[in-house]
């Protein structure tokens, strides 16, 4: 067993353990809009389940040399975004948007990705997506890093509507078979759902 002290090592060497580790990690494709109207679009895979009651996410955008990505800063502005679940459809068009564009330039235009108007939020979606929340922000935590500099900012969303494709939702459940999603592992490398197997829970 090889044991590794994080304070010994630097944070690019944390980061690939952590995401060596914990693998896979489902990603969440999020779109958010700026002050000016541009509709901004990112994928995380630091990103799961907080609670069903009310349902929420969280997503947590690292930020570069501690200033803000376009994702957190909007969210946080706006106090809304939109989650798509990442699947096999669209996931090429998913990694275009990871490009690096200024705030005033739509990573869903350079994407050709559609938009989709949402219910109850002023953030659109995008219509590839089989399954996508409406959030608003429920708290932007800003975690790590200095208290001057924070590493990362933590998005709490409380999904306030959910929009599901006809082939992925049966009788309240989702069809994993059918979604096709998209998990991240480390470096470039991604995975699709593979086999999958029940084990009853103790009662």
């Amino acid at each position: 067993m090889i044991s590794i002290d994080p304070v010994s090592q630097g944070e690019r060497d944390n980061y690939k353990l952590l995401t060596g580790s914990i693998i896979p990690r489902p990603i969440a494709f999020v779109t958010t809009l700026s002050s000016k109207g541009v509709l901004n679009a990112a994928p995380f895979s630091y990103f799961n389940v907080v609670t069903a009651n009310p349902p929420m996410v969280s997503v947590s955008v690292n930020r570069k040399q501690g200033v803000m990505k376009d994702t957190a800063r909007n969210a946080a502005a706006s106090g809304a975004f939109v989650v798509h679940i990442t699947d096999e459809s669209y996931i090429e068009q998913i990694n275009v948007t990871a490009a690096n564009l200024p705030p005033d330039e739509s990573e869903v235009d350079l994407a050709g990705l559609t938009q989709a108007a949402s219910m109850k939020i002023a953030v659109p979606g995008v219509a590839e997506a089989k399954i996508r929340m409406e959030c608003v922000l429920e708290q932007a935590i800003p975690l790590g890093g200095t208290e001057d500099s924070p590493a990362a900012d933590l998005l709490i969303g409380r999904v306030v509507y959910f929009h599901l494709d006809e082939a992925v939702y049966e009788n309240g459940h989702v069809d994993a078979e059918a979604l096709k999603p998209v998990s991240r592992l480390a470096g470039n490398l991604y995975a699709k759902l593979g086999e999958t197997f029940a084990i009853d829970r103790p009662q």
